[in-house]
């Protein structure tokens, strides 16, 4: 084997950005799977002795040449999350009412924030607990939704009584009109 083949490998592991199976790297470099074999392992060793942030691996789909694990939150940082206007509004509306429950949130945004919650916590812009006093969750933002949105303080929001206070304050200081 040559190195020539174990660096047409790595281009194709690099080039499909997938996993892939023997037979397919085989075909891929044009070569009998036993030579694609020692391509794979020469590789995987080369990978693990240098200090790369790259790593050839074997998963069950096959093998894939991948960022390795230490560099994961590196990826969220500089690759923006693909969130979509109803999970946004549904991140907002938690945000402002952090924590919430998870009811509140329903009847507030409507039964598709069901399907939102879920890719939240996912992404860990929410975290989801089961409420000591009710039946439903409570949803609460994490420290990875100020740092990712850049946002140290969201403002405080008014409670009812708050609220209710402020107009009958501001109608006092009105002048009546008779």
């Amino acid at each position: 084997m040559t190195i020539a083949t174990a660096t047409k490998i790595e281009a194709i592991l690099y080039l499909k950005g997938k996993p892939l199976s023997l037979g397919e790297i085989a075909e891929y470099a044009g070569c009998d799977r036993a030579t694609a074999q020692e391509g794979i392992i020469e590789l995987m060793d080369n990978y693990a002795r240098r200090d790369s942030a790259l790593e050839v691996v074997e998963t069950p789909e096959g093998y894939s040449l991948q960022l390795r694990s230490g560099f994961h939150d590196l990826v969220q940082t500089l690759i923006p999350v693909e969130l979509g206007l109803g999970a946004l509004r549904t991140l907002a509306a938690i945000a402002l009412n952090s924590p919430m429950l998870q009811s509140d949130l329903i009847n507030l945004r409507g039964s598709g924030a069901y399907q939102h919650v879920p890719e939240l916590v996912e992404l860990g812009f929410v975290r989801k607990r089961r409420d000591n006093d009710s039946r439903s969750y409570s949803l609460q933002i994490t420290p990875k939704f100020h740092q990712y949105f850049q946002i140290e303080q969201l403002p405080q929001v008014f409670a009812i009584d708050q609220k209710e206070q402020q107009l009958e304050l501001e109608l006092e200081l009105t002048p009546e009109s008779t």
